[in-house]
């Protein structure tokens, strides 16, 4: 089966078109129309259902989407494996993170493993920590650079990162050297993408705190600019709250709060030779670029 149209088959499905996908991919919209019909004659029975709306996957495409995206993985590590058998170092690696804290170091890690290793080519998927887990289970992501979760992986920690509430600078308690966990049951609060798994929810589950949510958002600096204005307070991590401190107060947690972030990677046998490469090649540098 032609990996090159099951990942064309991926990306009309991500993208929800035809027309979205053959852009990202560089192909024209009758050449990804093609190939889905040729992969679709292949497979013997239809993939995609097509509408005014956009395409969605048929429901004997969804059961196959696993095995497709397992069929990509191991093609990348087969042509990864020939390349360092003949001396070469070449693939893609698809690397999550959650913290844009960390992109300026990111862009410089990047580069210098692009130097050392022309033929890797590097992509980044943003996420939460809980989301980027699932995609690299799910085979979309090699590796990620979060906060500590359960599962199946290997990790490496980094260093540890305190959360802390974030109070507009004239609240009553900014003046204060420490913010109960508890008050966020009883203070206006700024949720941090709601209705998912993060350090925030996980923290205020662990206390027993439900907090009283009045404002939503999915973006740091929305919540920041929001905290700034009076509309409330929230918490963050203190690696982002370092980006942002006009008009605003950091406390540390009563009782202190943490997490741990560090580098998640599958388990060694289930690693791509380039990916083992670029973890390495993280870990080495980590500690001489905070």
């Amino acid at each position: 089966m032609d990996t090159e149209r099951i990942s064309a088959l991926l990306c009309t499905i991500e993208e929800k078109s035809l027309t979205a996908a053959a852009d990202k991919l560089g192909y024209t919209t009758s050449g990804v129309s093609r190939m889905m019909a040729a992969l679709e004659k292949e497979t013997g029975f239809p993939l995609l259902v097509r509408s005014r709306t956009g395409v969605v996957p048929t429901e004997e495409c969804r059961q196959l989407l696993p095995l497709m995206q397992e069929m990509l993985v191991l093609a990348d590590r087969y042509d990864q494996l020939a390349g360092e058998l003949v001396g070469l170092a070449r693939g893609t690696i698809r690397i999550g993170t959650s913290y844009y804290a960390y992109y300026d170091w990111f862009a410089r890690l990047i580069a210098e493993f692009r130097r050392r290793y022309p033929g890797i080519e590097v992509q980044i998927i943003e996420g939460t920590s809980t989301e980027l887990i699932g995609a690299m289970e799910e085979h979309r992501a090699d590796l990620c650079i979060i906060s500590q979760r359960p599962g199946g992986h290997d990790w490496i920690p980094l260093k540890k990162d305190e959360l802390l509430a974030c109070l507009p600078e004239k609240h009553p308690m900014a003046k204060r050297k420490t913010f109960p966990v508890t008050a966020f049951a009883s203070e206006d609060f700024i949720e941090l993408y709601p209705g998912k798994e993060t350090d925030n929810s996980q923290m205020l589950q662990k206390n027993g705190v439900t907090p009283r949510i009045r404002y939503a958002t999915s973006d740091n600096y929305g919540a920041y600019v929001m905290v700034a204005a009076g509309l409330g307070v929230t918490c963050t991590n203190a690696i982002i709250g370092e980006s942002f401190r006009e008009g605003v107060r950091y406390l540390p947690l009563s009782p202190k709060q943490t997490v741990e972030i560090g580098i998640a990677i599958p388990k060694k046998k289930g690693m791509s030779p380039a990916a083992k490469r670029f973890a390495e090649f993280a870990r080495e540098r980590f500690a001489h670029n905070e």
